[in-house]
């Protein structure tokens, strides 16, 4: 685990703090156990870069042994959510490449996607506008999509002769949209309306423009102020039950459910609907 510039290392298990950690190629500010990450190249609509990726990968990877962050909202600044891969900074250089080359990019790109799947945070993407390519990536890679009715999702790669399996697109798409719808685009390449995207189940709810990132804000609050011990149980349950039985299933959340009820926050919740109170969780 490399930490990040301004991470503390002071408590068991080499957790610490990000609240003040200042990212190189992005925003990310973090209020009230919520961190905002905000892509931040408006006039290109928000490309990732090599760095861009290295930074989010890294930081993703950090948020696991953050206390301070207790939910993650990924945004895009302007009135779009991500281009994709930069086409001068990334595409470009990738033709001069060779295959090792190559393979180290595209590794790189997918421990990104591993990283968020992993970390314990719920992780929320409020999708405006351009949402294409790895952008579609990113937001697919989210515990939870909002977005707008005027928002264009596409997985776009085969349009520039590549296939559709793009960090995991093809694991993770037909989980959230079913496999035929997802064969669908992941073949295409063609933009899915955000109206459409919330019909087939990739977005979980559409938002007016002007309300769409504080409307993700509010669900991550929500989330913040609940069992977030147990958030980030429910979140590895969910990664980890892909590859097991159903028989597996039951005794992983047994377990799973076990531990949770060692906690205080449990023990919280019981004392408060005894005293017919509203519980405050504190995660641990």
């Amino acid at each position: 685990m490399r930490y990040l510039p301004g991470q503390a290392q002071q408590l068991p298990g080499n957790r610490g703090a990000l609240a003040s950690y200042q990212a190189s190629h992005f925003r990310f500010e973090v209020e009230d156990a919520v961190a905002t990450l905000t892509l931040n190249r408006p006039e290109r609509k928000n490309p990732l870069t090599f760095a861009s990726y290295a930074e989010l990968r890294d930081l993703f990877r950090a948020l696991a042994y953050a206390d301070d962050v207790k939910v993650v909202v990924i945004t895009g600044a302007g009135e779009n959510f991500c281009s994709g891969g930069d086409v001068h900074d990334i595409i470009g250089p990738l033709t001069q490449l060779d295959m090792p080359g190559l393979l180290a990019f595209t590794r790189m790109t997918g421990d990104l996607v591993k990283a968020m799947r992993a970390c314990p945070q719920p992780v929320i993407s409020a999708v405006d506008g351009i949402c294409a390519g790895a952008g579609a990536v990113l937001a697919l890679s989210s515990d939870m999509r909002l977005g707008t009715a005027r928002s264009k999702t596409a997985f776009l790669f085969t349009r520039v002769g590549l296939a559709g399996c793009d960090m995991g697109a093809c694991a993770l798409l037909p989980r959230v949209i079913g496999q035929g719808r997802a064969a669908e685009l992941l073949y295409t390449g063609r933009s899915m309306s955000g109206v459409e995207a919330e019909r087939w189940g990739f977005f979980n709810s559409v938002s007016e423009p002007e309300t769409l990132l504080a409307d993700a804000q509010a669900l991550a609050a929500s989330l913040a102020s609940g069992p977030t011990f147990a958030h980030g149980m429910t979140k590895k349950m969910l990664q980890q039950e892909w590859n097991m039985g159903v028989d597996e299933a039951i005794e992983a959340e047994a377990q799973a459910q076990a531990i949770c009820m060692a906690t205080n926050d449990f023990h919280r919740a019981y004392h408060a609907f005894v005293a017919k109170q509203r519980p405050v969780f504190e995660g641990d």
